[in-house]
């Protein structure tokens, strides 16, 4: 009767925090166990062993892939070792736990070293070429991360006399990859929840390489299967927010609320916007195997948080949540030929694939269709220009866009859709367009990208607090 427990990057960096709202939490003898943790890496520590999430700076491995200096990325992991010696003395102020912190990571990192640096020797002959083998110094680098975090926190737990217990996934100096299911099933295949508190690594190495489906979304993977291979009673995300109705940003911290009950197909939706309570691929499996999760805020651990289930529906039609995202192109492509040619979806479809432009959603009718994509403007313009190369007689334009969806597990009920408009026509919104699907568990309306923030504002006025969002319209 065991829960699995995931805590993200940003959490891990405050750890003294995340020690005593979870991993103890004030529980003493049994009350500590029957708990399974899965840990990220440090904040920021993955942007300097990969490359920087949302800036692209380069980190340890975008330097060794460039190849153009040794020196760039020696210089570069040698900064990762500062910074996780630098990450231990603030943990830890026992000589005994602080060296062994210490050990631990010169270890992975003269490792890691040793390896990359016969690797790039082993490339300078014709028969042998570097872009084979990055994929695996990828996930050699984002597992050290991993392990820095996970090691650390079973040495915190010991020191508090817990009996803590290190999972390693990431594979280091194992002779064969093994697959997924089964790398994780051996790694706690002598673990006994109820006497041992197991902390995991993120990061799984195993003979698929979960980097070449999730790049860096393989925590939330590894945190899924750990659940459903050990059967948890309930899989646990801890998060610096709650999953609350509407960005407290731009809604106002006293008006949203948490979600409290919710269920994966919502999830899924959150998912398609950018804003991922869990990994889609993660929930799918968590689905399957009839776990539910539950969101919590580390910082509030008395809180209960969102429970999200595969057959929970609100007891009444209403939305739950109002979110959205402004990294949005609409791809509207006008042809005449198009009408009755099925085919000109398909081949679309396939060529914003190839260029890694996210479909977000589409709608069309009987001569244009608008893709909604998430993506860089230089590959949405590229797009562009190699529809109209494809399809002499085409038409394309791209536009600034920003998608605003009001979400719940049970919108079906008459007039939601109108009150939707009804909100944004008297705020002087203009909508670009909106859909809404026969399931009903979604209203989605395309805006301007200026707009977005009060759209926001509004909807979450009209359609979560219910009344009086005449002010929210007065203030835009």
């Amino acid at each position: 009767m065991h829960t699995v427990e995931k805590i993200g990057g940003t959490s891990m960096s405050r750890f003294d925090e995340v020690m005593d709202n979870i991993l103890l939490g004030g529980r003493t003898d049994d009350a500590l166990y029957n708990r399974i943790f899965v840990v990220s890496a440090y904040a920021g520590m993955t942007n300097l062993l990969l490359e920087h999430k949302k800036t692209g700076e380069p980190g340890v491995y975008a330097r060794f892939a460039d190849a153009h200096s040794e020196d760039a990325w020696l210089d570069a992991l040698e900064g990762v070792r500062s910074r996780m010696v630098q990450k231990n003395a603030e943990l830890f102020d026992s000589d005994y736990e602080r060296s062994a912190a210490d050990h631990f990571v010169q270890e992975r990192i003269d490792d890691a070293r040793d390896c990359m640096q016969s690797l790039q020797r082993l490339c300078t002959y014709g028969h042998f070429q570097l872009e084979e083998h990055l994929m695996k110094v990828r996930e050699m680098l984002a597992a050290i991360g991993e392990a820095h975090s996970a090691h650390n926190t079973v040495l915190a737990l010991r020191s508090r006399g817990v009996n803590a217990r290190m999972v390693d996934l990431t594979g280091w100096h194992q002779d064969a990859p093994m697959s997924f299911e089964d790398m994780v099933r051996n790694g706690f295949e002598n673990i006994d929840p109820a006497t041992e508190l197991a902390v995991a690594t993120g990061y799984t190495h195993c003979k698929a390489g979960l980097m070449n489906t999730y790049d860096r979304g393989y925590s939330e993977i590894t945190f899924a299967e750990i659940a459903t291979v050990t059967s948890a009673r309930e899989a646990i995300i801890h998060k610096e927010y709650h999953l609350s109705s509407a960005d407290p940003m731009l809604v106002g911290t006293d008006k949203v609320v948490t979600i409290g009950r919710t269920n994966y197909d919502v999830a899924d939706q959150l998912s398609n916007l950018g804003m991922e309570a869990i990994h889609p691929k993660a929930a799918k499996s968590l689905r399957r195997a009839g776990v539910e999760l539950r969101i919590k805020n580390a910082f509030e651990p008395e809180h209960d948080g969102t429970l999200i289930s595969q057959s929970y529906v609100s007891d009444r039609p209403c939305v739950e949540i109002v979110a959205g995202r402004k990294d949005v192109f609409g791809l509207e492509v006008f042809d005449q030929e198009m009408l009755g040619d099925v085919g000109y979806d398909i081949e679309l479809t396939r060529l914003l694939k190839q260029l890694k432009l996210y479909v977000v959603n589409k709608d069309s009718d009987a001569n244009s269709i608008t893709y909604y994509v998430s993506g860089s403007r230089k590959m949405v313009n590229r797009a562009a220009r190699l529809v109209e190369e494809r399809y002499k007689d085409a038409e394309v334009t791209v536009h600034n866009v920003a998608i605003v969806s009001a979400i719940g597990s049970d919108l079906k009920v008459k007039g939601m859709l109108a009150r939707m408009m009804s909100a944004m026509a008297e705020a002087g919104i203009s909508v670009q367009g909106a859909h809404q699907s026969i399931r009903q568990v979604q209203m989605q309306c395309i805006v301007r990208e200026e707009d977005y923030a009060q759209t926001v504002a509004v909807l979450h006025r009209a359609l979560v607090e219910r009344e009086g969002y005449e002010d929210v319209i007065s203030a835009a």
